[in-house]
């Protein structure tokens, strides 16, 4: 194993200067980067089945070095790998990270990522992706599978407002110059990092880190969206203990588990959490979603479940969180 060739895949990494984390992965070889424009079908199925197409290499030992400081840490049986570090006062915004593996035997490998320190502002989000966001039919995996495989980045559905709504929270009581900083908590794959951040891109959506799930092969892709509770859960305690003075607006569906997930956070953290929103995408759903809203609306959290994003764009404005756009104040 030591004599293979080793590439490392970074993710954007988040923190601040007592509490900083790294995400990525030790491949055999680099995943090919996404094209997207394509208006064929079969050309974005083939593009994006490229991106199962990785061999993860485990246990190798890795250097993160950030200003003046050098931090070890080693990949798991899956090649993916998370570095945390205390860090001396750094500025909000980006700033670059290197990582390099320990050893220069066969040869050094090296990469350069990005690490997001959140302006100190009042709020802080954390919203699911898929049926959040992007129009994805969770609940059913030959529609999941088709909808990923045979659309490109530029044409997969995001739902009308969404990004209006989510750009009009990323200044909530802040600036455009120092956003409420966005965290994206979902099931999908660390496979589709690169394809999802061009979503995002494309449709406007606040830039943010994105927290993914395990690395699948090809051949795993009937369970690609798939993740235990538990896992979700553990991401998103994750970034509320690594942010204790902000107050959370959580995003999610009621297609899978997100009403759930978010209600099993305010057992703990009922205190920081402000606000839940639920997209009605699952109408089978909607009573027992109601109902953990109802719970959580008597701890003092306002929610909705809603249709729509205009929906959510009135409730964010009734609770003072956002000032309605002039040119949208009929929503």
């Amino acid at each position: 194993m030591a004599a293979e060739k080793i590439a490392i895949k970074l993710y954007h990494g988040y923190g601040h200067t007592s509490d900083m984390v790294l995400y990525g992965h030790t491949f055999r070889k680099l995943p090919p980067a996404y094209k997207s424009l394509s208006s064929n079908s079969f050309t974005n199925l083939f593009r994006l089945l490229r991106l199962f197409f990785v061999k993860p290499v485990p246990r190798i030992p890795l250097k993160v070095k950030w200003n003046q400081q050098v931090i070890d840490t080693v990949s798991e049986d899956d090649g993916f790998f998370k570095a945390e570090w205390e860090s001396e006062h750094t500025a909000a915004g980006w700033h670059p990270v290197l990582v390099q593996t320990a050893s220069n035997k066969p040869e050094p490998a090296m990469a350069e990522g990005l690490v997001y320190i959140p302006h100190k502002t009042q709020f802080a989000f954390i919203s699911d992706i898929d049926d959040t966001i992007m129009v994805s039919y969770s609940a059913t995996i030959w529609k999941r599978l088709k909808e990923l495989l045979f659309k490109n980045a530029h044409t997969r559905a995001v739902f009308p407002d969404t990004a209006l709504h989510y750009g009009l929270l990323a200044n909530a009581h802040t600036s455009e110059e120092e956003p409420n900083p966005f965290f994206y908590v979902s099931s999908s794959e660390w496979n589709l990092y690169s394809y999802l951040r061009e979503v995002f891109s494309f449709n406007g959506l606040p830039d943010g880190a994105f927290l993914l799930n395990q690395v699948k092969r090809w051949y795993q892709l009937w369970k690609t969206g798939k993740t235990k509770h538990e896992g979700k859960l553990l991401r998103v305690m994750r970034i509320l203990d690594t942010f204790p003075t902000q107050r959370f607006i959580l995003m999610g569906d009621n297609s899978q588990s997100d009403p759930a997930v978010y209600a099993k956070l305010t057992e703990k953290y009922a205190d920081r959490i402000y606000a839940v929103y639920i997209r009605d995408v699952h109408k089978a759903n909607y009573e027992s979603t109601q109902a953990i809203l109802s719970e959580l609306q008597a701890k003092g959290i306002f929610t909705l479940q809603f249709s729509h994003s205009r929906e959510a764009i009135n409730h964010s404005a009734s609770i003072g969180l956002i000032e309605l756009p002039k040119a949208r104040s009929q929503l």
